[in-house]
C-alpha cells in the first residue's frame, strides 16, 4: 500500500515507522499496538502521512495525553509561524535549557563582511554560530543552495573577534523544522557543518534536543485555541513554562480563570516527568 508524503512522493506504508514514532512520544505497547493495528485497517492507497498522522494523534490523545502531547511536536513547531521568528526565539530557548549563554540576531565581523547571526549559543570551550530556517509546508526541504550559503558565511566568521563578551565561533550551524535534502546533508558531512532537523542527525536532532531540553512550546498545548496560540506567540509567549510563571499573560487575551486552571493543568501534567515546570 503505497501512502503519499507531505513533498507528494509516495513510499510503502511501514507500520514500524509510526510504532516507532508513538515509542518515542511515550507511549506504552498496548496503546501502540492498538493504533497501528487500527491505522493498518483504515489505511488505503494514496492516504497522506498527515491523514495517517491525525488519526494516530486523535487515538493517542483519548489513551494518554502527555504522549500524545509530545507525539503532536512536530506540527506544534512547525505552528510557531507563519513568520519564522518564534521558531528562532524557541530554539533559542532550547538552547538556553542545555545550560548555553544565548544570543539572538547579533551583528558579527568576518574576515571579509559583517553577518547577522541568527543565534550564538556559547559555554566553555564553545562558541556556535546558528542559522534558522524555518518553512511553511512540511514538505518543502532545505536544500544544497543553504548549506553551501550557511558554511560561506560561518567560514567567514571562524575564529574571528568581534565586540567584548562575545565569543568567537568556531563551529557554524544549520537548524530547520522539515528536513534536508540528500545532496545538503552529503555536503554538510563532507564541509564539517552542524546541520539539526527533525529526524537529522538519527542522534540529536531537533526531537532529540527538545525533549534532552524539556523546552516545550505552546503550540502544543490542547487547551488553548489556535487563535489564543497566536496572539501569544505576537506577545512573545513560546514556552509552556511561561504560561504558569506569567498567568496574567492569559488573563490580558481574555481566557478566564477556570480556563487558566484548566491550561497551567495541562501544563504541569506535560512537565510531570521533570524537577521544575518547563
Amino acid at each position: 500500500m503505497l501512502i503519499t508524503k507531505a513533498d507528494g512522493t509516495k513510499e510503502p506504508f511501514d507500520p514500524s515507522k509510526l510504532e516507532r514514532s508513538l515509542a518515542r512520544a511515550g507511549a506504552v505497547k498496548e496503546v501502540r499496538d492498538y493504533i497501528v493495528e487500527h491505522v493498518k485497517e483504515e489505511i488505503r492507497e494514496g492516504m497522506s502521512t498527515g491523514e495517517i498522522y491525525r488519526q494516530a494523534f486523535d487515538l493517542l490523545k483519548d489513551k494518554e495525553k502527555r504522549p500524545a502531547v509530545i507525539f503532536s511536536m512536530k506540527r506544534a513547531v512547525f505552528e510557531l509561524g507563519p513568520s519564522g521568528f518564534p521558531f528562532e526565539r524557541f530554539v533559542g530557548k532550547v538552547f538556553k535549557n542545555l545550560d548555553y549563554k544565548v544570543e539572538n540576531n547579533v551583528v558579527l565581523k568576518g574576515a571579509c563582511i559583517e553577518h547577522e547571526v541568527d543565534i550564538v549559543a556559547s559555554k566553555p570551550g564553545e562558541c556556535i554560530g546558528v542559522e534558522i530556517k524555518f518553512h511553511n509546508r512540511l514538505g518543502v526541504k532545505s536544500d544544497l543552495k543553504v548549506a553551501l550559503y550557511v558554511q560561506a558565511r560561518f567560514t567567514d566568521l571562524l575564529g574571528t573577534k568581534n565586540r567584548a563578551g562575545m565569543c568567537p565561533v568556531d563551529q557554524g550551524s544549520l537548524i530547520t523544522n522539515t528536513k534536508f535534502t540528500y545532496n545538503a546533508i552529503k555536503y554538510g558531512k563532507c564541509a564539517g557543518l552542524r546541520m539539526v532537523s527533525w529526524g537529522y542527525p538519527e542522534k540529536g536532532n531537533l526531537n532529540d534536543l527538545i525533549a534532552e531540553a524539556g523546552t516545550y512550546p505552546i503550540t502544543c498545548l490542547s487547551s488553548i485555541t489556535d487563535k489564543e496560540k497566536k496572539r501569544l506567540l505576537e506577545d512573545g509567549l513560546v514556552l509552556c513554562r511561561t504560561v504558569v510563571e506569567k498567568p496574567d499573560t492569559l488573563k490580558s487575551i481574555g481566557i478566564n480563570d477556570d480556563r487558566i486552571s484548566e491550561i497551567i493543568q495541562e501544563v504541569k501534567h506535560l512537565c510531570g516527568l521533570n524537577s521544575r515546570v518547563q
